[in-house]
């Protein structure tokens, strides 16, 4: 078995509800094994017996997910092994107190590209972002939170069907 974690993009916001019963149900249903939800927030952990690419797995997930729960489904798909690294990765500091530590993960590499360069100009003291492995990790002063400058960037309407960001904490409860 293959241990694997789908983040889902856009849920319990705009409209769109998954609750994590049912989420987990749909997971169930479409044959994986040792499902399990984290948050509210589209997170899901989950075994395949590994018979499928990783490019066929997550356009057989992204459809189910659209059909059942009447959305435009887009998921990130991670083997725990590589979700794993990207939580080993992460250059800054977690513990810094104020602070919270982010992972933003994309499917375009452009995007993310334009987005490291725009973080150029960030001020420090608020926002400090580096390239990762098919992401950008992005650690963000509390207390500007959703006000921060890269937070305003990373929530441009270019940028978001491509990308969706994730605390490490919650990374780690998916590892757990």
């Amino acid at each position: 078995m293959t241990g694997r974690v789908a983040l889902l993009r856009g849920v319990n916001v705009g409209g769109i509800t998954v609750k994590s019963a049912e989420l987990r149900d749909l997971f169930e249903t479409l044959g994986f094994a040792s499902v399990r939800t984290v948050l509210a927030s589209g997170n899901v952990a989950f075994e395949d017996d590994g018979s499928e690419t990783s490019a066929a797995l997550k356009a057989r997930i992204e459809a189910a997910l659209g059909d059942r729960f009447g959305y435009d489904a887009w998921i990130v798909l991670l083997t725990r092994e590589q979700l794993a690294r990207v939580v080993e990765d992460f250059p800054f500091d977690e513990h810094r107190d104020g602070w919270h530590p982010y992972v933003l993960f994309g499917s375009d590499a452009a995007h993310l590209a334009q987005l490291l360069e725009a973080a150029a100009d960030l001020d420090e003291a608020d926002d400090v972002v580096a390239a990762g492995d098919g992401v950008v990790y992005w650690h963000n002063r509390r207390e500007r939170g959703i006000g921060s400058d890269f937070a305003k960037l990373a929530a441009k309407a270019r940028y978001k069907p491509t990308t969706t960001n994730r605390n490490l904490r919650t990374l780690r409860k998916l590892l757990g």
